[in-house]
C-alpha cells in the first residue's frame, strides 16, 4: 500500500469515527472534502468502500451493545441495509449519509468525463459528415418555397436561392447584387436599416420583366466565424395579394369617406371624380350624363380631354369619338368595366363603365399612358365604380326625395308668386326642415285688395309646421270667400280650437288697399305691425289687439284702419326676428322702426335684407321667423325742367330713385330710365331747333297706376318726322320701344307727347330658394341646374 493511499485512509477513518460519535458536527463537510482529495489523489472507488466498511463495523465491535448507541437525529426511519464483508446488524445511517456525501465529488466527475466522452464522439461523427454538410445544405435552401438571400454587412446580396430568382427575376447567376439592387424601385421606400436584430418590413420591387410587386422580407443578423463582421440572412415573399386586398380596402374607405357628405349628383361626382382619379393614378375621370335630349352634361376632373376647349367652362363638348364610347358604355348593364379600346386589355389606354341604375350616366377613366390592366386592377376599378354609382343612386334618389319634400313644404308655407311690391323671408329653427311653426300669405284679392296673414303656432319643427299649414289652409281659404281681418280671426277660433296643438297660436291679418291707400288688419296676440313713412321713423300698429287663437271665447274680434301714405313701407313679423333672451322687446322694435327710416329708395327685399342683417345674433336666430315687407306706390312724379343737355342728368337720378321707391326692379329701372332718357333727348335736340321764343322746356311724369309703371314726357316744339334713311343715329324710337310694353307717341299740334308704359312683373322665386332665409328676387329667377365645379364638357 502506498503511502499516499495509506495517509488518505487513515484520514479517512478518523472523519468517519468523528461523524459517527457527533452526526451533527462538521462530518459531512469533511466527507465532501475527502472526496475532492480522493478525486486529486486518485484513489480508486473500491479501496475507498471497501476501508469505509472496515471502519464502521470495527466501531460497531467496539460498542458491543445489542443496539446502537446512538439514537437517530431525525425523524426519517432509517435505511435497512446490509452491510458487506459478512456483517449482520444493520448500517448506521449515519455512517450511509458520510459515504454518499464522499462520492459526490467523484460521481461528478465521472459524469463529466462520460459527457466529455460523448462530445468527442458527436465532433466526430460531424466530421465524418463533413464532406456532405454544402451538398445538404444546398438542397435545403433550394426547397425553400420562400425566396432566402444572404448579404453582407455593406448590403450586398451575395447568395440567393431559385425561389429568390423567381420573385424578383434576378437569381443566383448574377450575384453579387450591390446596392442599389436592380430590382428596387428609385422613388420607393428606402430599405430600413437592418442593424443587428432580426427585422421585417415590406416594400416594394420592380421584377425583372417589368412588373411591379409587393415583398415581405425577414432578415437575422448573423457574425461571420472571424467574429469581426455581420451578415444578414433572410427570407422574401410574395406579398402582392395581401397588399393589393388592403389598399384596395383603404382605397373604397377613402371614396366612401369623400363621398358620405356629398348629397347632389354634383357634389358626388365633384368629389368622387378627384379621389377616383388618385387613386387608380388616371390622367382625367370623365361623367358623361344624358338628360333627356340634346347634349350630355359632363363633369370632369384632370386634364381634359384632348381636343376639347377649356376657355369656357359652359361651352365644353365632348369629342365625337369619346361621347360615343361613353354612350354605348351608358346602355351596358351595371358594374360592367370595359377596356379602352375594347378587347386591349394588354395595353388599355382607359377604363369605360356604366354608373347609377338609369341608364343615362357613364364613365371614362384615361391613362397617362397605355397599361397593362391584371386581374388586379380589375378588381380595384370593380369596387371604385361601384361605389361611386351606388353614391351617384343615392344622391339621385336623395334629390327626388329632397325635391318632394320642398315641394311639399313650399306648398304649405305660402304662394310662389306674389304680387309686385312685396318681399317675403322665411327661416326656420330647425334643420334639415325647411318649414317650422311660423308662416305667411299674401293673397290678391278679387276686388284689388291684397290679404296678408302672418302667424305663429306653439313650438317648433315637424309637430308645429303641421299645425301651421292646417291654419294657413284654413285662413287663405277665409281671405278668397272675402272674410275681413276681424272676421277671419273670429272664423279661426274654432278651426285652431280642433286642431291638436294650435292653443295660442298668434296671428296678425290685414287687408291692404293699394289705391285709397289704406291698411286694416286685427292681431291675434301676435307681434304689431311696423309702418314707416318716406324718411321716417316707423312706428307700431297696435290697434285690433286681442288674446291668440283657441283661448277665450270672443264674439267679435277688433279691427283697425291706417292710411298707407304715398311710398311708405309696412312690416309684418314673427316674434323670433325681435325677441331675445335678456333683452327688453322694445328694443327689436326700436332698431326695425330705426332703419325704415333709410329705406324709403330701397327695394322691399333689400328692406329685409337691412332688417335681417341688423337684427341677426351673433349665433344666428334660434326661433323660427316669417316677415313680409309691402311698398305702397309713392306718389306721381313731375319734372318741369329747361329743354338742355345738362338737364339729363338730374332726370335720369331722379327718375331713378323714384322708380326704387315704387319697388321697379333694378334691369327694370335701368330700361326705363335709358327710354325716358331717349325720349328726353329727342325734345332737347330736335322739338326746338327752329326757335321762336317760346319757353323750350321739357316735362317728365310718372305714376304707378295698378300694377303699371306710366312715364310721359311733354314739350311745346315742333315734331321732326323721322327720315327715311336715318343713318347712324335716329334710333331713339326704336330704343324706347324695344325697352318699354307700351309707347305712344302724340304730336296734334304744337308739342309732343312721348307716353312709355310696363307692368311690373310678379315675384316669382324657386321653391328651394324662399326657404332658409333666401331672399326672394323679382324679375322671375329659376332654379339652375347644379353643374360639375370642373365645368362642362
Amino acid at each position: 500500500m502506498s503511502a499516499v493511499l495509506a495517509a488518505f485512509l487513515d484520514a479517512y477513518a478518523d472523519a468517519l469515527r468523528r461523524h459517527l460519535a457527533d452526526p451533527e458536527g462538521e462530518g459531512l463537510a469533511e466527507g465532501h472534502e475527502l472526496g475532492r482529495r480522493a478525486l486529486v489523489e486518485g484513489i480508486s472507488l473500491l479501496d475507498l468502500t471497501e476501508h469505509h466498511f472496515r471502519v464502521v463495523k470495527q466501531v460497531q465491535a467496539e460498542a458491543a451493545a445489542p443496539a446502537p448507541t446512538a439514537a437517530p437525529t431525525t425523524s426519517t426511519p432509517a435505511t435497512s441495509t446490509r452491510s458487506p464483508a459478512g456483517s449482520d446488524g444493520p448500517l448506521p445511517e449515519h455512517a450511509l449519509e458520510f459515504l454518499l456525501q464522499t462520492l459526490i465529488t467523484l460521481d461528478v466527475a465521472t459524469r463529466g468525463y462520460l459527457d466529455g466522452t460523448r462530445r468527442y464522439e458527436q465532433q466526430r461523427s460531424r466530421a465524418d459528415d463533413l464532406a456532405g454538410r454544402d451538398e445538404f445544405r444546398t438542397a435545403l435552401v433550394e426547397s425553400l418555397q420562400d425566396g432566402f438571400f444572404v448579404a453582407d454587412a455593406r448590403g450586398t446580396i451575395i447568395e440567393v436561392n431559385k425561389a429568390f430568382g423567381e420573385l424578383t427575376g434576378y437569381g443566383a447567376t448574377g450575384v453579387p447584387y450591390p446596392l442599389p439592387h436592380p430590382w428596387a424601385i428609385p422613388e420607393g421606400p428606402r430599405y430600413p436599416d437592418l442593424g443587428t436584430e432580426a427585422s421585417r418590413f415590406v416594400v416594394p420591387i420592380q421584377h425583372r420583366d417589368g412588373r411591379r410587386r409587393w415583398i415581405g422580407v425577414s432578415t437575422s443578423a448573423l457574425v461571420q466565424p472571424d467574429g469581426e463582421e455581420h451578415i444578414f440572412v433572410g427570407t422574401v415573399r410574395d406579398v402582392t395579394a395581401e397588399h393589393d386586398a388592403q389598399a384596395r380596402d383603404q382605397a373604397a374607405n377613402r371614396l366612401a369617406t369623400a363621398l358620405a357628405a356629398a348629397t347632389t349628383v354634383a357634389e358626388v361626382l365633384e368629389v368622387g371624380l378627384d379621389e377616383l382619379r388618385r387613386t387608380v393614378a388616371a390622367e382625367t375621370a370623365v361623367v358623361a350624363v344624358w338628360p333627356g335630349h340634346g347634349a350630355p352634361d359632363v363633369y370632369i376632373s384632370g386634364a381634359p380631354p384632348t381636343g376639347t376647349p377649356d376657355t369656357d367652362p359652359d361651352a365644353h363638348r365632348l369629342e365625337p369619338a369619346t361621347e360615343a364610347i361613353l354612350k354605348r358604355a351608358r346602355l351596358r348593364p351595371g358594374r360592367t368595366l370595359l377596356a379602352v379600346p375594347e378587347g386591349g386589355a394588354d395595353s388599355a389606354e382607359g377604363i369605360v363603365a356604366p354608373l347609377g341604375e338609369t341608364g343615362d350616366t357613364a364613365l371614362w377613366l384615361r391613362f397617362p399612358v397605355p397599361r397593362v390592366v391584371d386581374a388586379a386592377d380589375w378588381t380595384l376599378f370593380s369596387l371604385l365604380i361601384g361605389h361611386l354609382s351606388l353614391a351617384v343612386q343615392r344622391a339621385r334618389n336623395f334629390d327626388q326625395a329632397r325635391s318632394t319634400s320642398l315641394t311639399l313644404q313650399r306648398a304649405m308655407l305660402g304662394p310662389i308668386e306674389l304680387p309686385p311690391r312685396f318681399s317675403v323671408h322665411y327661416e326656420p329653427a330647425l334643420p334639415p326642415l325647411e318649414i317650422g311653426g311660423d308662416w305667411y300669405d299674401v293673397v290678391p284679392l278679387p276686388d284689388g285688395t291684397i290679404g296678408v296673414v302672418v302667424g305663429d303656432c306653439v313650438g317648433r319643427g315637424l309637430s308645429a309646421a303641421v299645425v301651421m299649414g292646417q291654419l294657413r289652409t284654413a285662413a287663405r281659404a277665409l281671405l278668397l270667400r272675402g272674410a275681413g281681418p276681424a272676421q277671419l280671426l273670429t272664423e279661426l277660433d274654432p278651426v285652431a280650437a280642433r286642431i291638436p296643438g294650435a292653443l295660442c297660436t298668434t296671428v296678425c291679418a290685414a287687408v291692404l288697399d293699394p289705391v285709397r291707400g289704406l291698411v286694416r288688419y286685427s292681431n291675434a296676440g301676435h307681434m304689431p305691425p311696423i309702418l314707416a313713412d318716406v324718411d321716417k321713423t316707423g312706428r307700431l300698429l297696435e290697434g285690433g289687439r286681442s288674446v291668440p287663437l283657441a283661448t277665450f271665447e270672443t264674439p267679435r274680434r277688433p279691427e283697425a284702419t291706417t292710411p298707407l301714405p304715398p311710398g311708405s313701407t309696412l312690416v309684418l313679423f314673427t316674434d323670433g326676428l325681435v325677441e331675445r333672451r335678456g333683452e327688453d322687446i322694445d328694443e327689436g322694435f326700436a332698431k326695425i322702426a330705426a332703419i325704415l327710416a333709410d329705406t324709403a329708395e330701397k327695394l322691399p327685399r333689400e328692406v329685409a335684407d337691412s332688417v335681417l342683417s341688423a337684427l341677426r345674433p351673433d349665433g344666428g336666430y334660434d326661433d323660427d321667423i316669417a316677415m313680409v315687407v309691402y311698398r305702397q306706390p309713392p306718389a306721381p312724379l313731375r319734372l318741369d325742367v329747361p329743354a338742355r343737355p345738362d338737364r339729363l342728368a338730374m332726370l335720369r337720378r331722379t327718375l331713378t330713385a323714384w322708380l326704387s321707391a315704387a319697388a321697379v326692379p333694378h334691369n327694370l329701372t335701368s330700361d326705363l330710365v335709358a327710354a325716358t332718357n331717349e325720349a328726353c333727348s329727342n325734345s332737347i335736340e330736335h322739338a326746338y331747333q327752329q326757335g321762336g321764343g317760346r319757353a323750350e322746356r321739357v316735362v317728365l311724369t310718372a305714376e304707378c297706376v295698378g300694377d303699371q309703371v306710366v312715364i310721359e314726357t311733354t314739350d311745346t316744339g315742333t315734331w321732326r318726322p323721322r327720315p327715311a334713311d336715318p343713318g347712324p343715329r335716329g334710333r331713339g324710337i326704336d330704343m324706347m320701344r324695344a325697352l318699354t310694353e307700351e309707347l305712344e307717341i302724340d304730336h296734334p299740334g304744337p308739342g309732343t307727347r312721348v307716353r312709355m308704359s310696363v307692368t311690373l312683373p310678379a315675384i316669382t322665386f324657386p321653391v328651394a330658394s324662399a326657404l332658409r332665409g333666401t331672399n326672394n328676387r323679382a324679375g322671375g329667377n329659376t332654379m339652375q341646374r347644379d353643374r360639375g365645379t370642373h365645368g362642362r364638357l
